[in-house]
């Protein structure tokens, strides 16, 4: 909360925040090895930054917090390898290659090749990277709290910084439309989907740590600024997002637990909704009620729009269309813009990471996809120790569907849902028999 305070006063200490942040971890990775899994936090933390670094011109380049996440990924593997059951996740990388060829083929000359390649597999790539580290990795439900502390932390920092940095919500206001006022100049969608993530976090935070009043207090107003900030950039994507993966997780958390702790999470739960009810009302009058037209697919005079997916359907369908066309090979990584260009003449992106990874990759995106999502569920029959699995998976699923990987994001919460979670390991006394003699 200081930081994201002192960002907003002084915009220059974001650069000083973000190197420190990175030699901080990098620092802690090397003294110990990795033996820790701060390979696993750091990657976490640059994960749950990267929108605030990026809004803040924090880093140095744009993608810096996909390189971040995959750096610090790699070192983890450098130090402390992979299990022997990440096979799956090689053969998803090389599935990644035959569209890099076609694309040195297909691409326009006057495209930079170099930049097309980066811009659109760094996210996959990055899922990749992560998942090899988290596939089948012992970690203790002390450590899982570890790291989503470490991935909420800068998402609070930029809570606090859109709070001073935003001007009066009214003033902001130009329609139903995203809000890049309301987003700190920046993105809805990634902002959005940043803040989403906080809130499914401070939630896990809620739920897993019950025992002090002070500190559910404070989760509850953390809860309440993250949900106020996202609701009001006029995004849905990440709001909804979080609230789909929120219930889900809840609901499985409440499966395992006891009698005793299952009416503490009832109580709970109810507080949780009561909050949200209560930010959704402030959101909606500080919105003079625009906020409840988005929700509903209305405009600012309370007509219907016509196509809920304010556009996206016909961007999603040009790419089917080019996946049809060239089904074996796709037509290139980065080829689909252009090819969006020649035939429909529009150059925006769908957004939507499936249809843009069979459109550019063809049969080898299928069998990818069939990967990410067939191999975690078969996993899951063996462990069913990770209270997280389902909502992670569902965030990166819900994710790349609406904002595809333009954040680390959904590429690293991705991979936990691969962790094998167990139990801390207790401390054993030895007892010596004293020997008379």
């Amino acid at each position: 909360m200081i930081i994201g305070l002192v960002v907003y006063a002084f915009r220059p200490f974001a650069k000083v925040y973000f190197l420190g942040a990175c030699a901080f971890f990098l620092y802690e990775i090397l003294k110990k090895g990795n033996r820790n899994d701060m390979a696993l936090l750091a990657a976490g933390y640059i994960a749950g930054g990267e929108v605030f670094f990026r809004m803040t011109s924090a880093s140095f380049a744009y993608e810096a917090g996909k390189y971040g996440v995959i750096f610090f990924i790699l070192l983890g593997l450098f130090l402390s390898g992979t299990s022997r059951k990440s096979g799956p996740y090689w053969l998803y990388l090389l599935f990644l290659i035959p569209a890099i060829i076609i694309s040195s083929i297909t691409l326009d000359y006057a495209t930079d090749f170099r930049k097309a390649v980066i811009f659109n597999l760094s996210g996959p790539f990055c899922l990749g990277i992560a998942a090899l580290y988290c596939v089948d990795r012992k970690i203790s439900y002390k450590k899982l709290q570890e790291v989503c502390w470490a991935i909420l932390m800068p998402i609070v920092a930029m809570g606090v910084y859109l709070y001073f940095y935003t001007p009066d919500t009214r003033e902001a206001l130009t329609g139903t439309g995203s809000n890049f006022a309301t987003s700190g100049g920046f993105g809805p969608n990634q902002v959005a989907t940043a803040l989403g993530l906080g809130i499914f976090m401070v939630i896990v935070q809620l739920v897993t740590q019950t025992k002090y009043l002070t500190v559910n207090l404070f989760n509850l107003g953390l809860l309440s600024l993250l949900g106020y900030r996202a609701i009001v950039t006029f995004s849905r994507g990440g709001v909804l997002t979080a609230v789909i993966i929120s219930a889900v997780f809840i609901f499985i958390y409440f499966q395992g637990a006891s009698t005793k702790m299952r009416g503490r999470l009832t109580a709970l739960t109810l507080i949780i909704v009561f909050t949200g009810s209560l930010t959704w009302i402030l959101s909606s009058t500080r919105t003079e009620g625009l906020i409840d037209k988005r929700y509903a697919n209305k405009d600012a005079a309370g007509r219907i729009k016509e196509d809920v997916s304010t556009g996206r359907s016909i961007l999603i369908n040009s790419e089917l269309e080019a996946f049809y066309a060239n089904p074996v090979t796709g037509v290139g990584v980065g080829k689909i813009k252009e090819y969006r260009k020649e035939q429909l003449g529009i150059s925006a992106a769908s957004h939507n990471e499936i249809s843009r990874l069979l459109s550019e990759h063809g049969i080898a995106g299928i069998l990818a996809l069939s990967i990410l999502l067939i191999y975690p569920l078969i996993y899951r029959f063996k462990n069913k120790r990770n209270y997280l699995f389902y909502s992670v998976l569902g965030f990166w699923f819900l994710t790349i569907n609406h904002s595809s990987m333009r954040i680390a994001a959904p590429a690293f919460i991705y991979a936990l849902c691969l962790l094998n979670v167990v139990h801390e390991k207790k401390k054993s006394s030895i007892h010596r028999k004293r020997i008379i003699s």
